[in-house]
């Protein structure tokens, strides 16, 4: 297990290093120092005595991955992406545009993120893991019919919809929690409670409908004719054999989540003014913020990949004839 472990760990390097890559060339490609020294002086005539000041300032006034006025290994390591991109992998995400720490806001943007996306994640799971087990429960009944187009109607409709619908009719109309906005501390639970209860409500219809078929897969196969031919009760069948079977493809849908929980969610935290990652990653785009914009998709990337490795780890504990070798 160790040694599969560390080859993951090793594999993880180039993969990280294609991600700096391509957000790198993908941000320059959309966007030149030029237009970012524009952007971020905000005003509409820039005299290009400005724009070279603003460059040299914040270090793009070099060239892009190759600098052939350099000597030695400076043709490499004098370089936006080597000054700007390759800092990640140890960890120094240096400094926005604006001059603020990124690891600091990072730091601090981390727990309102987690607040939202943590209870949303806990309780997502638990109720779409029930409302599946009970569909399948009743299979080929009309509960199970009804239930099903249920989530596919749910599944159809956009995330905005319950996000802009349930601001309208929880926050304004009945009044029952504020419509966003956000306090740290004991008070936070106030303007927590509509964005995790609207996270749940939306991904009930896909997640729900996807449970119950590995549930219906699982019923159909022989151990579980052999536990009701022992004289088993369905409800036994469903939650000692069925349920513990249907982790591992349940646990490999679960670690895509896992970087949101850090991650914070970009529509939610947006729309309910949480002061979190996915806030923060959305304000960084529409400034055209290269340096926090990097930052939060490395950040992702590192995420995922722990996410992977540690989802394996959970193949083998719920699982023990799964060894990795």
């Amino acid at each position: 297990m160790l040694a599969y472990l560390i080859r993951r760990l090793l594999y993880a390097i180039p993969i990280l290093i294609g991600v700096n890559l391509i957000t790198f060339a993908l941000f320059f490609i959309v966007n030149t120092p030029d237009d970012m020294a524009r952007m971020q002086l905000g005003v509409k005539r820039v005299m290009p005595e400005a724009i070279e000041k603003w460059k040299a300032e914040h270090g793009y006034d070099k060239p892009l991955f190759f600098n052939a006025q350099a000597g030695g290994s400076g043709k490499l390591s004098d370089t936006i992406f080597f000054t700007k991109s390759a800092r990640l992998f140890v960890g120094d995400f240096g400094r926005a545009e604006d001059g603020r720490d990124i690891a600091g806001e990072i730091a601090a943007r981390m727990g309102p993120s987690l607040a939202v996306a943590a209870p949303t994640f806990v309780l997502g799971l638990v109720v779409t893991v029930c409302l599946a087990l009970l569909l399948a429960f009743f299979r080929a009944t009309p509960f199970d019919f009804w239930g099903v187009v249920l989530c596919v109607a749910m599944m159809s409709v956009s995330g905005l919809f319950y996000i802009v619908g349930g601001q309208y009719l929880i926050s304004k109309l009945w009044r029952l929690a504020p419509i966003s906005g956000y306090a740290p501390g004991i008070d936070a639970w106030k303007f927590l409670i509509l964005p995790v209860v609207i996270g749940v409500i939306s991904g009930i219809g896909a997640s729900t409908r996807w449970y119950r078929t590995i549930f219906l897969e699982e019923i159909g196969k022989d151990y579980v004719r052999t536990a009701r031919a022992k004289g088993l009760s369905e409800r036994l069948v469903m939650f000692r054999h069925v349920l513990r079977n249907a982790l591992i493809p349940i646990l490999t849908g679960v670690v895509v989540v896992i970087p949101q929980l850090f991650m914070g969610s970009l529509l939610i935290e947006s729309f309910f003014g949480i002061p979190g990652l996915g806030s923060y990653t959305i304000d960084a785009i529409n400034a055209q913020d290269f340096s926090v914009v990097r930052a939060m998709v490395f950040i992702g990337s590192v995420l995922y990949i722990v996410g992977l490795m540690l989802t394996d780890i959970a193949y083998t504990l719920v699982d023990p004839r799964i060894r990795f070798e």
